[in-house]
């Protein structure tokens, strides 16, 4: 592919105006938040049902993120694929790319399904060990129906993947409301007027997730999208498609998993320090999503700007765009930040903190909200700029090594040895962000990542 640069005032002919960039990202902040909220909801709801349902749903619900965040990253994978092809104007091409994706990952994830069930001993017993007999009775119910929900959460990330491809994310917001409503309300109906425990939260997880994919792939059919796929049951598959899919998503999700694991780590080492600890991370981490959720929401428009600008071989473009989401980032995530530290007040009263936990928490939470507005952008928005471009195997070796090296390692260092406790934990994971900002910094001024194009 020729790669053309060039210097110009001149933008009236880039990919994406203001109001196309509104556009994708508005209904992906509103998707985000949405998903928060009714998070948020579901873990009100399961808790009226007693400890130990929620003990069980949240020990499975370790084991669905992991799966959840494979395909989501598998998803990025096809995605990235196709907005380098509609980049090059070759719509043809940008359909079959889809449908390699929908088919290879949904097929996929029915396989993984079928792993997880016939691997269910080993996984309640195995991997939890040994828990209260309760506990293990509202994990296995819930692992039984929401496993179901694999396949049908894949095809859902795909369709929402080739959406946002596309520039369209509103798609997917509108079908994610869908998908909540009857999350939360299905919830709502069975938990507190027909009193089930984890089923009443399985149910509903499982029928929410199959009319989202259903939805989204009777969109898919339809040939008045740019990116659409055939309407048959036939499926042969196209290996170096596949492959160029895979380049990006196995490193992603590789990525995407190390880092789940790293959090179960430091999660263990927390659970030293105390219960104020244990309770202080929590709430940070909850207070934390929100501050962080303008800077994940533009990261995946992120994916649809630049691989579309990589696709045309325009470099002027990938440089303006990523210099322009950058500055929205911090922006966004200065209002956000700043909206929380307004509100932490009531936030701490709400959760009827002790007073050495609330301590703590405000520590940690105003640590990171300062922390978030300057150095996350460079350290998580810069690589999704290189993944974009085909670039997701140095992506990868540089956040695994920065993970266990500065995040994990300097966990135990500030937390446990130089007794800073929970905040050590949180300061280890600002370093963190610091060095992968760094690396991904030099990388970008270098510019070798110009030469990953896929397609």
């Amino acid at each position: 592919m020729k790669v053309r640069t060039r210097v110009t005032n001149d933008r009236s002919g880039y990919l994406f105006d203001n109001r196309a960039l509104a556009a994708l990202i508005i209904p992906l902040i509103i998707e985000q938040l949405l998903a928060i909220l009714v998070g948020m909801a579901d873990s009100i709801m399961i808790a009226n049902v007693g400890e130990a349902a929620v003990s069980g749903v949240s020990l499975v619900d370790q084991i669905m993120i992991l799966v959840i965040q494979i395909f989501s990253a598998l998803a990025t994978g096809g995605a990235v694929v196709t907005g380098q092809y509609l980049g090059q104007r070759n719509q043809k091409k940008a359909c079959e790319s889809a449908m390699q994706m929908v088919w290879f990952i949904s097929l996929s994830a029915a396989i993984i399904a079928l792993g997880v069930y016939a691997g269910k001993y080993w996984i309640l017993h195995g991997i939890f060990g040994q828990i209260d007999s309760e506990v293990m009775r509202h994990a296995n119910i819930y692992l039984l129906i929401v496993s179901a929900s694999i396949p049908f959460i894949a095809l859902y990330n795909c369709g929402a993947a080739i959406f946002r491809s596309m520039g369209n994310s509103e798609i997917s917001m509108r079908i994610s409301v869908i998908m909540n409503i009857i999350n939360v309300g299905g919830n709502a109906l069975l938990i507190y007027g027909f009193h089930r425990g984890a089923e009443g939260v399985a149910i509903p997880t499982l029928v929410s997730r199959a009319v989202a994919a259903v939805i989204i792939t009777a969109k898919l059919l339809k040939k008045d999208y740019p990116v659409h796929i055939e309407r048959t049951l036939r499926y042969r598959l196209d290996w170096p498609m596949v492959k160029r899919i895979l380049s990006i998503g196995i490193p992603n999700g590789m990525e995407n998993s190390m880092f789940q694991i790293g959090k179960i780590i430091v999660l263990s080492l927390i659970s030293t320090f105390g219960t104020y600890a244990i309770a202080a991370n929590a709430v940070g981490n909850a207070v934390a999503m929100f501050s962080g959720l303008p800077g994940m929401a533009i990261t995946l428009a992120v994916t649809t700007v630049i691989s579309r600008c990589v696709g045309a071989g325009d470099y002027e473009q990938v440089k303006y765009y990523n210099r322009k989401l950058l500055v929205i980032t911090h922006i966004g995530t200065m209002i956000s930040v700043g909206l929380v530290f307004l509100t932490l007040p009531w936030i701490i009263r709400a959760y009827h903190l002790s007073e050495i936990t609330a301590d703590v928490t405000k520590q940690i939470i105003y640590f990171h909200g300062v922390c978030t507005i300057f150095f996350w952008p460079a350290a998580f928005s810069l690589p999704t700029t290189f993944r974009a471009a085909g670039d997701a195997r140095a992506c990868m070796i540089i956040s695994i090594l920065s993970m266990w090296i500065f995040r994990i390692v300097f966990s135990y260092i500030l937390g446990r040895y130089l007794e800073m406790g929970v905040f050590g934990v949180w300061a280890a994971m600002i370093i963190d962000w610091l060095f992968r900002g760094l690396c991904f910094g030099i990388r970008y001024f270098r510019g070798g990542w110009k030469n990953a194009a896929i397609v």
